[in-house]
């Protein structure tokens, strides 16, 4: 094949234009031509055609592809809940900028990624506040819901969820809300019954993969875990919250984070051992915020919203989520993992990248 590409290379442009001409006027020979262009050319060409065994094979149904063409091939569909959809960046689109609405920011890292390169589709930003993952299960193919799609035209999703199945926000309004000091095991006493949410989360988030893999078999699917939004070692109260509660309240994001890495890895252990196309992988923003955590001087997250001091703390739906800055942190951290890969070779189905038309990508998308 490669002596074939060579010799190709050599043919002069005229020759090479008049037999696609000839190609394109007989029955299939817009694939044809496709195909003998992307071994003529390294521009057109996204990758080498390879066999199921990813050896260079002249009618080989597979692409051999770099992170960034397996990634940006096609569409790119962002879900998640509030720590991807963006709430508590501001700067939010109006139709979702409502009471229950989903607080899809211009500032969240889906937008920073999908900035970052020129994908041959578009963005599909789905992440909604809220959102949790059985939920997306319990409400699959509805109309309006994060998984009422079916793109195989897809090159990457970003996925970040999980949070509100292990009751984050619940959690930290109880260790928030409580009386300091006389109520000092009140937030660490939540421990065991995180522990079985993230038990139960297991099965959901392997049925949540493979519903996206289901919608989108070819592409990228990078799980994007959460950041740690205390200090590594917090020297004091943040309001209410001892030091010791904030190293308990890391250690659990941290805990979370390891079991989706887990997930993760086995699933694109098994992409790969059945030599099939796309992949899993885990994006660790872990300390995406370092240096800027809660109490910070420049903090990249929200804190506490007061509204009646008499009544208590009051927990805001946008509390203690990354701004705009806490966004790019992150956002670049994806970057970082589009560019550097699975650590292993990507593949996707020469017939379905080669059908990414404009018209295709355009229709999928929404």
């Amino acid at each position: 094949m490669f002596t074939v590409r060579r010799l190709l290379l050599g043919v002069p442009a005229l020759l090479l234009a008049a037999a696609l001409v000839t190609l394109v006027a007989v029955p299939d020979g817009r694939q044809a031509a496709w195909r003998l262009w992307c071994e003529a050319t390294r521009d057109w060409c996204l990758g080498v055609p390879v066999d199921s065994r990813g050896r260079p094979a002249e009618d080989g149904e597979l692409l051999l592809l770099s992170p960034v063409q397996a990634a940006t091939w096609g569409n790119y569909y962002a879900l998640g809940d509030s720590y991807s959809s963006g709430d508590g960046a501001y700067d939010y689109y109006p139709d979702t900028a409502v009471q229950g609405g989903c607080w899809r920011s211009a500032n969240a890292y889906p937008e920073l990624v999908a900035d970052s390169y020129d994908f041959a589709g578009k963005l599909s930003f789905r992440a909604c506040s809220g959102q949790r993952g059985h939920a997306m299960l319990d409400a699959i193919d509805e109309v309006g819901s994060q998984l009422d799609w079916n793109a195989p035209h897809t090159s990457l999703v970003t996925i970040g969820i999980g949070g509100n199945d292990l009751g984050f926000s619940s959690v930290l309004k109880t260790c928030m809300v409580r009386v300091p000091l006389l109520d000092s095991g009140t937030c660490t006493a939540q421990e065991e019954d995180i522990r079985k949410r993230m038990q139960k989360f297991e099965t959901t988030f392997e049925e949540l993969v493979g519903a996206v893999r289901e919608r989108a078999p070819d592409a990228r699917i990078l799980v994007v875990g959460y950041p740690r939004i205390f200090p590594e070692e917090p020297v004091g109260s943040y309001y209410t919250l001892t030091a010791s509660n904030q190293r308990w309240l890391n250690e659990t994001i941290q805990e979370f984070n390891e079991q989706l890495a887990e997930a993760v890895a086995a699933h694109d252990t098994e992409i790969a051992s059945s030599r099939s196309v796309g992949s899993v992988e885990f994006v660790d923003v872990y300390h995406a915020l370092d240096g800027h955590e809660i109490g910070a001087e420049e903090p990249w997250v929200n804190g506490v919203l007061l509204r009646n001091i008499a009544a208590g703390v009051t927990v805001d739906r946008s509390t203690f989520h990354p701004d705009a800055d806490g966004h790019r942190a992150v956002g670049e951290l994806v970057v970082e993992q589009i560019e550097r890969g699975p650590g292993r070779p990507l593949y996707a189905t020469f017939d379905v990248v080669a059908g990414a038309t404009v018209e295709t990508l355009a229709a999928e998308a929404g």
